[in-house]
């Protein structure tokens, strides 16, 4: 996880939690010299699951880049000079009466194609033509031909007129009349034209929905075929290997179960590369742990769980996580005999209050028993839930054999880093950190995993010996996790975040 999509929850706790269950009966018992081995793993992220801030080169290709699902726009009137708004934030009419912008003035775009989309308000609802007139409206709960709209641009891109599904334009004719009646083709793009409207973008995803959809499946299916076969290869896996790790963390999505022929957008071939990932890892001795990173429904609202517009459906209903069990079934059945599977981990990151504890307690008992049916030595890991306690699943996964609790710790994303020095981050991990890693380490309960970290803060001009004692740190405090730890991730443009430049360039020592 990381990136922009983690701001808006990380920020809630420093602490992320995430819990594995293997066996129903006895608790679980701490890894064995004799027949295991403690976790040194790297994440290998951005890989089948996509996250453009990783590779951001990905998206190139796409016309209008920035018009992506989930885009989040504003609309300024420049006849009036006030915003566009969801009056009571959905289920109405649409205003032009706003002097600021926030949640109601706040439209997210599903991607028809590279000019059309439906605009969805802050209550869910999608903007569209009201059943008797031209009045625009925000009242319909699915997207028809009538929630449909084109978004045509100047030049600079900093202003648009909105054709309606009637194919007249929308225009502010007052501040409380927003209408699709506007009719002139023709514009100057001047501020005495009410179908013109000031465009700003403040918020875009970037992850699977966003790069297939925006491409279209055929043109995205070479796209990612090829990002696949060349972004992790083998040589990658001999230099995990060689590096002193002895494990691959690899993230995948829920559509990786119906592969070759995935539901659109997605593209199919990221099973082929996971089958990959398994040979290369056992010619090389290294342990996969298969990570449901993107659940059906999205369990978190963000881009590494391939949301389409940010909202969170994960664990809804009793057929979501059917399916979600299903895809562990597939995945535990493929390569429970692999002699390269560590764990399998049910979930990553679902978020509170969206995620209640008794949907995932239901989801978690379901997706164990999927895995135990194929394995009885796979770990099995459970994430906990963000933005809730980090010890609240402790006792529910105490009562599962080789159960492990998946900890995610990151000097980012909230304002208590932001102004830390060099050494106060480091204290804090030595610290608070330690403190973290005891409170989720208890007797009987679930080994503890610390399955995401990373050598980044928010620390500006630091120097290469500080990056040096900032990760030396975070090695000795998550060394004494009793199933081990994952950095995030072995690849990314940003070099700190790559633990493949942080070994190269003498970051990082292993040996």
């Amino acid at each position: 996880m990381r990136g922009n999509s983690l701001l808006q929850c990380l920020s809630l706790v420093p602490i992320c939690s995430c819990l594995v269950s293997l066996s129903c009966a006895r608790p679980a018992r701490l890894l064995s010299s004799s027949n295991s081995l403690h976790v040194k793993a790297v994440n290998l992220g951005g890989w089948l699951v996509t996250e453009g801030w990783i590779k951001p080169s990905l998206f190139d290709g796409i016309v209008n880049k920035d018009l992506l699902d989930g885009t989040q726009i504003q609309l300024k009137s420049v006849t009036q000079q006030m915003y566009l708004a969801a009056e009571s934030g959905g289920g109405t009419i649409l205003v032009a009466n706003r002097t600021s912008a926030s949640g109601w003035e706040t439209f997210k775009l599903w991607r028809i194609d590279e000019s059309r989309f439906n605009f969805r308000v802050f209550d869910w609802q999608f903007v569209g033509l009201s059943s008797d007139g031209n009045q625009i409206v925000a009242t319909a709960t699915s997207p028809s031909t009538s929630e449909t709209f084109q978004i045509i641009r100047n030049s600079d891109k900093s202003r648009v007129r909105i054709r309606a599904p009637n194919g007249s334009f929308i225009q502010a004719k007052t501040a409380v009349s927003v209408t699709a009646d506007y009719t002139e083709e023709s514009t100057s793009w001047g501020d005495d034209d009410p179908s013109v409207f000031e465009i700003k973008s403040v918020g875009q995803l970037q992850g699977e929905f966003q790069i297939t959809n925006g491409y279209g499946t055929e043109a995205a299916t070479p796209i990612l075929r090829n990002h696949w076969s060349t972004y992790i290869v083998e040589d990658d896996f001999r230099s995990i290997a060689s590096s002193g790790l002895n494990a691959v963390r690899i993230p995948v999505g829920w559509w990786i179960a119906s592969d070759p022929n995935p539901p659109k957008p997605f593209v199919g071939g990221s099973l082929q590369a996971l089958d990959n990932a398994f040979t290369w890892a056992e010619k090389y001795n290294l342990k996969v742990i298969v990570d449901l990173h993107a659940a059906p429904g999205s369990q978190n609202g963000f881009e590494h769980s391939a949301s389409r517009d940010g909202k969170q459906e994960w664990g809804t209903t009793d057929e979501n996580i059917k399916q979600t069990v299903n895809v562990i079934d597939f995945l535990s059945s493929r390569y429970a005999k692999r002699r390269g599977l560590l764990a399998i981990e049910l979930i990553n990151e679902p978020l509170a209050p969206g995620a209640t504890l008794d949907s995932l307690k239901k989801y978690y008992q379901a997706g164990y028993n999927a895995v135990r049916k194929h394995t009885p030595n796979a770990y099995v890991i459970m994430s906990n839930r963000l933005s809730a306690q980090s010890t609240e699943l402790l006792q529910f996964a105490s009562g599962f054999q080789k159960s492990v609790l998946d900890v995610h710790y990151y000097n980012l994303f909230s304002s208590v880093f932001t102004s830390m020095t060099v050494q106060e981050n480091i204290d804090y991990i030595n610290n608070n950190r330690s403190t973290d890693l005891s409170t989720v380490s208890v007797a009987n309960g679930p080994l503890v995993f610390v399955g995401e970290w990373t050598a980044e803060w928010d620390v500006n001009g630091a120097a290469k010996e500080d990056y040096q004692r900032f990760a030396q740190a975070q090695l000795d405090v998550y060394g004494r996790a009793t199933f081990g730890w994952a950095y995030w991730t072995w690849q990314n443009v940003n070099n700190h975040w790559s633990m493949k430049y942080m070994i190269e360039n003498g970051y990082i020592s292993l040996k």
